[in-house]
């Protein structure tokens, strides 16, 4: 018989009996995308990333479903199959785009644990958005868990669902990631609805952070905003059955490391890294950037800088060329068209002061790519530039590095990434201090060749040790002792 299941405040009982599925993956996005055809059909492709890499192994072994939103206003589509993972599609009204997903979560939340690098909007009708679609999120998960089942509920656009999910299924276990930072007190006092993040999240047995640092502002916040008692990486948590501890741990994402070594190996990426050198005039040095084309990520500030070097004659074109990949991201908010044309309007001024005939300075790529291609800019680049203003990891960093097989190549990151608490062989950098990051820049342009190689084998054995699968396995497992249920299907 399944446990006894209290439901949510307003939600109703749950009808039925427990569902089938000893695992339970719940994200904002199914890991497939929808892909139209030139003959009108479409079918479901999965997209590309770590996360559903790492899981399918666990969620094949454990009887497991992934609960998502497709990505488009609609109904949901609930149970169906795609790429051989059974999934959940979760439906959004056009409304609920608006205000739960480009409104609290891209404009509300997205500003504010990004240290307020642009202001939050803090407005309740999407507050309660958030709430409504959180519970939606909630209720798909307690319909699909078998008793005793495991929930792993990924990143900030559901931080509610821990605490709506315990409401409703007592006897599941709960685990809670967070992809992006967590900010300081001061900052994340500004949300009106702070003490309600806080108890959503903390229906959760363990919570994971990228850095140690977010994990320590995580139990500030407990302290603070809770009143709560913390002991060392512990929350005492007081509930109708008891005071409950859940654990916040830091748990850094990775990649498949392994997959891009490889694909870096194949003749045909490496003939196209060859290709885009020659494309580009085979200058001296090629400096990449690659971000999504978001506020958060420095890309002003980096062109800023190699304006400066260019200016100063430091670096000089047609010798020095910047490729810069932005890709599309959030084009219905302001923020994101107003950067949009800021980067356009700073590529073409650099262009027009430092291009030549034949030569372009910067090349501006808005636009995706596959990942064949992101193999071979990767390789096609001397100098790797991350210079964010604020990021939960930066995975880009690392596929940089785990492409680099013979070595060589410089990565230039910043300090305020979670990927610089491991990359300890890159140059770090301050990107607000616009002349340290040029200078930065200029010592990984000119590092001898055995001190690149050093720097590059050191970084690289720690991405390797380190993958995606590692990262899964280390959350599950401390998620495993977090309660007496055992995760169904895979052994420790």
């Amino acid at each position: 018989m399944p446990a006894t299941r209290k439901a949510a405040a307003g939600a109703g009982e749950l009808p039925g009996p427990a569902g089938d599925y000893g695992f339970v993956v719940v994200a904002s996005r199914l890991p497939v995308d929808r892909v139209e055809e030139p003959d009108g059909t479409s079918e479901w492709r999965r997209s590309p990333g770590g996360l559903v890499t790492a899981l399918e192994p666990v969620m094949r072994a454990a009887n497991g479903v992934w609960i998502g939103w497709p990505g488009s206003a609609g109904p949901a589509l609930g149970s169906f199959e795609a790429d051989g993972l059974p999934l959940v599609g979760v439906g959004l009204s056009e409304d609920e785009v608006t205000d739960f997903y480009e409104g609290f979560c891209n404009a509300t939340l997205w500003p504010l644990y990004h240290d307020v690098i642009v202001p939050p909007v803090f407005h309740r009708p999407w507050w309660e958005s958030y709430v409504v679609v959180n519970q939606r999120f909630a209720w798909a998960a307690a319909q699909q868990a078998a008793a005793g089942a495991t929930v792993w509920v990924n990143d900030y656009q559901l931080q509610l669902v821990p605490a709506m999910l315990r409401a409703i299924r007592a006897d599941v276990r709960i685990g809670f990631f967070n992809h992006i930072p967590f900010p300081g007190y001061e900052i994340f006092a500004q949300l009106p609805w702070r003490r309600q993040v806080i108890d959503g999240l903390l229906g959760a047995d363990l919570m994971g952070f990228q850095r140690h640092s977010d994990t320590t502002n995580f139990l500030r916040a407990c302290r603070r905003a809770a009143g709560l008692t913390t002991r060392g990486s512990l929350i005492r948590v007081p509930g109708p059955a008891g005071v409950r501890e859940v654990r916040a741990a830091a748990f850094p994402v990775s990649i498949d490391a392994a997959s891009f070594g490889e694909m870096a190996s194949r003749d045909d990426v490496r003939a196209r890294a060859r290709e885009i050198r020659e494309a580009i005039g085979n200058p001296d040095v090629v400096l990449l950037g690659v971000d999504r084309l978001d506020y958060t990520k420095g890309i002003r500030h980096r062109l800023e800088a190699y304006s400066e070097l260019l200016d100063e004659g430091r670096l000089q074109s047609p010798g020095a060329v910047l490729i810069q990949v932005a890709s599309p991201s959030r084009e219905r908010v302001e923020q994101y068209r107003l950067l949009r044309d800021e980067i356009e309007v700073t590529v073409g001024r650099i262009n027009g002061e430092h291009g030549e005939l034949g030569s372009t300075p910067v090349l501006y790529l808005h636009q995706s790519y596959p990942r064949e291609e992101m193999a071979a800019l990767y390789l096609a680049a001397d100098v790797m530039l991350v210079t964010a203003l604020r990021d939960g990891m930066n995975l880009v960093a690392k596929e940089y590095v785990a492409c680099r097989n013979d070595e060589s190549g410089a990565l230039v990151l910043s300090e305020f990434t979670g990927a610089a608490d491991e990359l300890v062989g890159a140059f770090l950098v301050n990107p607000h201090d616009i002349e340290g990051l040029k200078d930065t820049i200029m010592r990984a342009v000119t590092v001898p060749p055995a001190q690149a190689r050093r720097r590059m084998r050191s970084m690289r054995r720690r991405v390797y040790e380190h993958d995606v699968a590692h990262w899964a396995a280390t959350f599950l497992d401390a998620l495993k002792g977090s309660s007496p249920h055992q995760l169904q299907g895979v052994s420790s």
